[in-house]
């Protein structure tokens, strides 16, 4: 049996394409290009919430206002090799030497068999790469501790991916209660398809399990029967400004300016470039809802009919790029006025600068990278935006020094995600002999006969200081 094909015009992308100018031997690209910052919400706007299936009517808070944020995210880091590799060296520096539980006698590595136990059946390593990928891509991540059937031991620690996670609309008290997980992408969930996890106290998560669980005793200075639920998540957020549900990251600045529209422009213009042999002179920039408000002007519905007019309006715009070159002409089209203020036209027709030396856009598309990596608070000269032996690009000692400040900034984060780490080790026992921490790598000179040693922030009254590596 054949399977169906879906007939259905995708108006958001149109195939770029170049052509001849006239007669004249100069060539134009045509591209269609979107805004990058028009992808966020923005702040004073009213939280939008959608009401889960079920009895219960539990509600969320949508994350972006077509609640696709997050992997729209994904997608713009994906597309741009600088930023999607800028991501990888955060999350790398932010793992550091890795999570350890340290002995608090000796500083090192804890020998005890219960915990090293304990930490192999949870692959602390895996769980600590997946915590800093979410908090470099979201600034926030969300753990989940299992409890035994007795409640007295916590015996699992899991990772849950931040983009799956929605946050229960706050109560009276301004307190999130739940956390639900599933596969937002889908339009449409059933409630079996979510789960539900009861989310302890976001600044004190252990007070709130022990309370739970009748260990202490709450405000009214009683202790509770103890709950059923053995499951509960753990929310870390890096404080961003505004009090927002999901923290809004400051890399996102880069989306929020032209720079990053600005960087792949240029790379399609060298792409016609190489492909056609040939300077491209003008560059038209067409607004991807540029060809579904064309089509509903016109009333036009069917595929063919709507492939057809598209067509025939891609060859409005060669002859009129063509007329350039003969005579002065004007083109008026479309523009709207966004929520934000911002001007968004249609239709765009860039002259490109082919007397450059060195190849077109050298300089800006090294500028951009540049730009791209201050806003990934990285500096070009670590991840190699920066090629070759210019002056910008500095010795090995600058290199290293760079190395140890880049390191040194993702303190603040690692003592947010010892939280639950901590949680687990006080409600299990093990306050008194171990405590989370992640060792810094340093880069060493030639003279100390090895290639890099670790260190710690996390010191607790002795040396930690560990051996070469």
């Amino acid at each position: 049996m054949k399977n169906k094909t879906n007939n259905r015009v995708r108006l958001d992308y149109i195939p770029s394409g170049v052509f001849e100018v006239g007669k004249s031997g100069v060539q134009a690209s045509m591209e269609t290009v979107e805004d990058s910052s028009a992808v966020f919400d923005e702040d004073g706007e009213d939280v939008s919430s959608t009401t889960l299936p079920g009895a219960k009517g539990y509600k969320y808070v949508n994350w972006g206002a077509d609640n696709r944020l997050p992997y729209e995210l994904i997608r713009l880091i994906g597309v741009d090799e600088v930023m999607s590799q800028n991501k990888l060296f955060n999350v790398l520096t932010c793992y550091g030497a890795g999570q350890k539980y340290n002995d608090y006698d000796t500083g090192r590595p804890t020998v005890d068999k219960e915990i090293k136990k304990w930490m192999l059946h949870n692959s602390i390593p895996s769980f600590m790469l997946e915590q800093a990928t979410d908090m470099k891509y979201y600034f926030f991540c969300v753990s989940v501790i299992i409890l035994s059937v007795d409640g007295s031991r916590i015996v699992r620690l899991r990772h849950k991916e931040a983009c799956y996670c929605r946050f229960e609309k706050a109560d009276d008290k301004g307190r999130i209660n739940h956390v639900f997980y599933g596969n937002f992408r889908k339009s449409a969930l059933r409630e079996d398809e979510i789960e539900v996890l009861p989310l302890l106290d976001e600044k004190d998560p252990l007070g709130d399990l022990e309370v739970r669980m009748g260990r202490a005793p709450g405000k009214d200075g009683k202790k509770s029967i103890p709950t059923k639920d053995r499951k509960f998540a753990i929310l870390v957020r890096f404080p961003t400004p505004g009090c927002r549900y999901y923290p809004l990251p400051n890399y996102t600045s880069i989306f929020r300016g032209d720079w990053f529209d600005i960087k792949r422009l240029i790379g399609k213009g060298k792409k016609a470039k190489l492909k056609n042999h040939a300077t491209v002179k003008y560059q038209v920039e067409v607004h991807k809802d540029f060809w579904s408000n064309l089509l509903a002007e016109e009333h036009i519905t069917e595929p063919v009919k709507q492939l057809e007019r598209i067509k025939k309006e891609k060859e409005n715009i060669k002859n009129f790029v063509s007329g350039i070159e003969n005579s002065g002409k004007v083109w008026i089209t479309g523009y709207y006025i966004d929520p934000n203020g911002k001007e968004n036209r249609m239709v765009r027709i860039n002259v490109i600068d082919t007397t450059k030396e060195g190849g077109d856009w050298s300089e800006d598309i090294q500028e951009a990278s540049n730009i791209t990596c201050y806003g990934d608070n990285i500096h070009p000269n670590l991840v190699g935006a920066t090629p070759g032996k210019s002056q910008s690009n500095n010795s090995g000692s600058d290199k290293r020094e760079l190395f140890t400040l880049k390191q040194s900034l993702e303190i603040a984060f690692h003592d947010l995600m010892y939280m639950p780490h901590n949680v687990v080790i006080h409600y299990n026992g093990w306050g008194e002999k171990v405590y989370p921490d992640v060792p810094m790598i340093l880069l060493t000179t030639l003279d100390q006969n090895t290639d890099a040693k670790s260190t710690t922030a996390n010191r607790i009254n002795h040396n930690n200081d560990e051996d070469d590596n």
